[in-house]
């Protein structure tokens, strides 16, 4: 008579599946966890430079970057811009044209954010010396221009884009916490732009509808979005 193979006894599997669920489980929180240290980092990072945007306007009633006088009054400053109250990427001369350039030299100079960027006079484009990143290792951006909401938009304001490379789940949460989590209302909106190439295409961060919302169903790692002032 053959030997009776033994299977395993229902104490045995319930004891599986509750270790398979446990593991499970600690994988989503961590997860979360990690998604959530992300939406905060970035959250702060635009608080504090919003912080510093005003503050600095308090305190020298001029906006940075655009500031005409900042070489005489701030120290580390040997570039002005032409005080006409946009940051721009085209001031007229003698100021220096890439106003958004200069408005991290300003600021950091000024006191009002930490760390110390620099502009040289042929600077055109972000680079380490002279603009910060984001927690993507992506140049942000603070400036005077259109290029925010929904495509084909004119109204130009001061904005603070986040840059490119952000998750689309990750700028959605930073939406639903500071704002109304709708890409194309409210004081955050989404943002095609990137600091050089191609810029960001809308339809791969952004459900049409309406109304509008932030397509964290398609997953993309390649999303922006920009605070209004």
């Amino acid at each position: 008579m053959g030997k009776l193979s033994k299977g395993f006894t229902l104490i045995e599997i319930a004891i599986v599946l509750v270790i398979i669920g446990l593991l499970l489980g600690g994988v989503l929180k961590g997860q979360e966890l990690i998604t959530g240290a992300r939406v905060r980092n970035l959250i702060s990072q635009q608080d504090g430079i919003k912080a510093a945007f005003f503050g600095f306007q308090d305190r020298f009633r001029a906006l940075p970057g655009d500031y005409a006088s900042a070489s005489t009054n701030i120290n580390n400053v040997s570039q002005n811009g032409n005080g006409n109250g946009r940051i721009e990427n085209n001031a007229t001369a003698p100021a220096f044209a890439h106003e958004e350039l200069l408005a991290w030299n300003h600021l950091t100079a000024a006191g009002f954010l930490n760390g110390s960027f620099t502009v040289t006079s042929g600077d055109t484009t972000a680079t380490d010396a002279n603009n910060p990143k984001n927690p993507y290792s992506v140049y942000i951006q603070i400036i005077y221009d259109a290029n925010w909401g929904v495509t084909g938009n004119t109204i130009q304001k001061h904005n603070l884009k986040t840059g490119s490379q952000v998750p689309v789940e990750i700028i959605a949460e930073v939406d639903r916490k500071i704002d109304d989590g709708l890409p194309y209302a409210g004081g955050f909106q989404y943002s095609t732009y990137v600091p050089s190439g191609t810029p960001l295409t809308p339809s791969a961060c952004v459900n049409a509808g309406p109304p509008a919302t932030w397509a964290i169903n398609l997953g993309d790692t390649n999303c922006g979005g920009a605070s209004l002032f």
